[in-house]
């Protein structure tokens, strides 16, 4: 069974930081490609960030482009979120997921099989 857990979300002020982790069980994590979306309170969860297998590949949504770093440490089934500049736009659930995205899935929600619980980030003006 496969578990994904989020952890190091919280209440920051904008322009600070946070590092999101997401320890997964349950899978060879080295095989699948790992993403993190959000949620904001009434919108569509949309995408934020994702690595392939190896970490050699990374690919970020526009509006977190150069404020977010996505990585991965394959020997603790790890995936981070550095985040940085933080705005109060940036206010979601965080959810981290794994699976085989190709072509455009890399930024869809479908190309995802197993997603974990969230962890809330509140960004204060």
């Amino acid at each position: 069974q496969v578990q994904l857990v989020e952890s190091g979300g919280g209440l920051v002020q904008a322009g600070g930081s946070l590092r999101l982790s997401c320890a997964a069980s349950g899978l060879t994590f080295s095989r699948y490609a790992m993403g993190w979306f959000r949620q904001a309170p009434g919108k569509e969860r949309e995408f934020v960030a994702a690595i392939n297998r190896i970490g050699g590949s990374t690919y970020y949504a526009d509006s977190v482009k150069g404020r977010f770093t996505i990585s991965r440490d394959n020997a603790k089934n790890t995936v981070y979120l550095q985040m940085s500049s933080l705005k109060p736009e940036d206010t979601a659930v965080y959810y981290c997921a794994q699976g085989a995205p190709f072509g455009s899935t890399w930024s869809q929600a479908r190309g995802y099989t197993d997603w974990g619980q969230g962890t809330q980030v509140t960004v204060s003006s």
